[in-house]
């Protein structure tokens, strides 16, 4: 049907797709997605959400248990991976140990029947866009972790595909070399407008990287949104939870306002005012979600629209800020990040009795959920 067919500017479309292994448990339910072209799209979540068998069905390695995925608008369901046109980037490299790292650049190119002279001229263009021209000759085994990672995504550009798929690619990096080539693939996106789709468990890699990401939990998109709008406005508990630092109230609703605020008496009995973002009624249970950073320690008057009484446990330094724990409201775990410049004299000092406040536009009245922390 002529509506199931994707839109003009997205080159990625899932209808309703589902999968399941063993006929019972759906690890991916009813996903309907857009990825317009040029968009680096990152699917994030725990271990189990369904992220990496989305990405597998698109790359064809997985068939899809019902729905169907659309790519530039043609069902693709039925078309085997090496026919796709998608560029494929892994956590292990996947590069050939025997061949020196021209010839695996070549290799992409010689199987799509491509001519000597123009394999020879992307190679050399392909090596110098990821800053490696000099490393042709060597073997993977010769070159570090992160120029192998280099070199896997200009194994998977060389050819130029509209679509490049990327699984984890850099979950086998230390700290450092892991954010120095986060930079490096999103100013390679930048330059080529190259459609990415990326797979990670990290949401500072997806934070840093993507255009917009999509949540993940239970085989459901929970929320797909720019970095910006997941961390500032998450739509439930689990987004909250999984994307940054926060802090979680648990209480019951007591009045509702027309403003999109409502009221809730927290399990301390404090009352506090928050915004009515996932609560329908009176009486709903539900779990208060605050950032670290919108709490201040001891507001000035009139700056804050809600203020408890906490005291402070512990006092971590970790240089552009303190991370102050707090027993609030009954938790032991309310934390609070205190700017090095507002961290001086005896007001954040740890045993300290003190007040802590925030603006109710910063605190977001979510579903109720049971974690485990």
């Amino acid at each position: 049907m002529a509506k199931e067919a994707a839109m003009p500017d997205s080159i990625v479309r899932f209808t309703n797709v589902q999968k399941s292994y063993d006929g019972e448990t759906l690890v991916v339910k009813n996903l309907n997605l857009d990825i317009p072209k040029g968009e680096f799209l990152t699917m994030l979540g725990p271990s189990g959400s369904g992220k990496t068998t989305t990405l597998m069905m698109l790359a064809g390695f997985e068939p899809a248990t019902h729905g169907e995925i659309y790519l530039k608008g043609q069902p693709i369901n039925n078309v085997p991976p090496h026919k796709r046109g998608i560029g494929m980037v892994f956590q292990n490299y996947a590069l050939f140990p025997h061949m020196t790292i021209n010839e695996n650049l070549a290799f992409p190119l010689q199987v799509r029947n491509y001519g000597k002279a123009e394999v020879e001229d992307r190679v050399a263009k392909i090596l110098k866009l990821v800053e490696l021209p000099q490393m042709g000759n060597r073997r993977p085994g010769q070159l570090s972790g992160g120029q192998q990672q280099r070199i896997a995504v200009a194994r998977a550009l060389v050819f130029e595909p509209e679509l490049v798929l990327m699984d984890e690619p850099l979950g086998a990096l230390d700290k450092q070399l892991r954010e120095q080539m986060q930079y490096e693939i999103k100013h390679i996106h930048e330059r080529l407008g190259v459609t990415v789709v990326y797979v990670t468990h990290d949401q500072s890699e997806a934070l840093t990287m993507s255009n917009r990401i999509a949540v993940f939990n239970d085989g459901v998109v929970q929320q797909l949104s720019t970095p910006a709008e997941l961390y500032e406005r998450p739509v439930n508990s689990f987004v909250a939870q999984f994307i940054g630092e926060n802090n979680k109230l648990k209480g019951r609703v007591t009045d509702l306002g027309d403003d999109k605020t409502c009221t809730v008496k927290l399990e301390s009995g404090d009352t506090v005012k928050a915004l009515a973002v996932n609560v329908k009624q009176k009486g709903d249970q539900t779990l208060l979600s605050v950032r670290p950073e919108r709490v201040e320690i001891n507001p000035a008057k009139g700056a804050a629209d809600v203020t408890l009484k906490g005291r402070i446990a512990e006092l971590i330094y970790l240089g552009d800020h303190i991370r102050a724990r707090l027993e609030v409201a009954g938790h032991d775990d309310f934390v609070v990040k205190v700017p090095n410049k507002a961290a001086g004299g005896d007001a954040v000092a740890e045993g300290r009795e003190v007040s802590v406040g925030w603006k109710a536009a910063d605190c977001r009245a979510l579903d109720y959920v049971e974690f485990a922390h």
